[in-house]
């Protein structure tokens, strides 16, 4: 069967994908995980291909988006349509076999797609296996456009985890890969100046620009009802001079949950601490909070629907995240858009947002006794958190909207 100008077909798990024009910007992302395996770089791309996707009223082109990601679960199926993105899992359901056979089987899926859709640029997300994957492609076609985005939030050093910390390892079997990932791309992108910097040290001799990551307004800035909201509090047990501090965040070792619920053995017994997100640490943090005699006073919430998050934040008083280390942060912005005053540490991408007294406030890295401090300064001094929260709310709707951040990222996947 002939392919018309006007129509690309993919055939796949029984499946026809139909590229309406010859106008489409086919694109490739490989992203080694993506939903239900959700942080801040899986949201950012899902925001900006939801908006990128949308038929264009000036007539422009309409970008079309398949994705390469390892499967890490048995429970998921090999293609899904996640949004606007036609999501392909390659690997066996094994997380961390996936993950590692991912720079190999991620090409080989890509060139078998290439073949069908003649992609006009690929689009990485963070330096890891699936940019290795990337890299590969970009070697045997030449001709198509690489962008790379860096998103993560862990220090490099972290790397090393996969060869048990051993130096000679590392700069043997991982290091010259992470170079390969950005002497490969063609343009670069980064969310924030830090991870800016981390390019141009890994050899990065364009010029990067910052496309940061952003908040969905409309769904973090809007009012529920106030019996929905009181039926929330009584169902976690707020009482009249409780209060909640919050943070969503996944489970990781970088994202210092532990040193926000030390915090309560210096807080009054009205603080309660709401913990939004799943993660490998799950366990840890419930044995410690269980240990400091915290149990009743920190509600484990785990996964939670992400459209329901600004409910949760909208029934907090304070959102804490002390990260030890940061590519952005995303929560945060979320936090500030629904209108609740936010405390984090000066490390990585979150300088970006926050100036200290003015949209949040700084605590120590590792200090649980300093975030007790920096919460205290906020319940006892409302006036400054009300001006910081309309700072911060303000800074947020003109730098942070989604549909900004996806218009500079359009530019960015110009295959000019």
């Amino acid at each position: 069967m002939l392919k018309s100008k006007k129509q690309t077909r993919l055939l796949q798990y029984g499946r026809v994908f139909c590229y309406n024009s010859d106008m489409d910007k086919k694109v490739l992302i490989f992203s080694t995980a993506y939903h239900p395996f959700i942080g801040g770089a899986e949201v950012a791309v899902k925001e900006i291909t939801d908006r990128l996707s949308r038929k264009a009223s000036d007539g422009e082109a309409e970008f079309q988006f398949d994705m390469i990601t390892a499967r890490m679960n048995r429970g998921l199926s090999k293609f899904e349509k996640v949004g606007n993105v036609n999501v392909f899992r390659v690997g066996w359901g094994l997380g961390f076999l996936d993950k590692f056979s991912l720079p190999f089987l991620g090409y080989f899926k890509a060139k078998k797609l290439h073949g069908r859709n003649n992609y006009d640029l690929t689009w990485s997300i963070m330096a890891s296996q699936a940019s290795i994957a990337a890299s590969f492609f970009k070697k045997k076609f030449p001709a198509v456009k690489l962008v790379l985005t860096l998103q993560e939030g862990d220090e490099e050093e972290h790397f090393k985890r996969y060869v048990f910390g051993n130096d000679i390892l590392y700069k043997i079997l991982i290091r010259p890969w992470h170079l390969l990932i950005f002497k490969n791309a063609d343009r670069t992108t980064a969310i924030s100046e830090y991870l800016k910097k981390r390019a141009v040290k890994n050899g990065v001799k364009d010029a990067v620009e910052i496309v940061p990551n952003g908040a969905d307004i409309g769904l973090f800035s809007r009012e529920y009802p106030e019996d929905e909201l009181t039926e929330l509090k009584k169902e976690l047990g707020k009482g009249p001079d409780d209060k909640f501090i919050i943070t969503t965040s996944r489970l990781v070792k970088k994202n210092a949950v532990d040193d926000l619920i030390k915090s309560l053995i210096v807080l009054g017994g009205y603080f309660k601490i709401l913990v939004v997100g799943d993660g490998p640490d799950m366990k840890k943090l419930r044995k410690l909070a269980k240990e400091i005699g915290a149990e009743k006073r920190v509600f484990f919430l785990g996964r939670v629907n992400y459209e329901d998050v600004p409910k949760y934040l909208k029934i907090s008083d304070i959102f804490v995240r002390p990260s030890l280390s940061e590519g952005m942060g995303n929560s945060f912005i979320e936090a500030m858009a629904a209108g609740i005053p936010v405390i984090g540490t000066p490390v990585g991408g979150i300088v970006d947002f926050i100036k200290n007294g003015e949209t949040g406030l700084f605590c120590d890295v590792k200090s649980p006794k300093s975030i007790a401090d920096k919460v205290m300064i906020l319940v006892q001094n409302k006036s400054l958190s009300d001006r910081m929260v309309v700072s911060a709310k303000k800074m947020v709707v003109e730098k942070y909207d989604w549909n900004l951040v996806a218009q500079k990222m359009k530019n960015a996947l110009s295959t000019d």
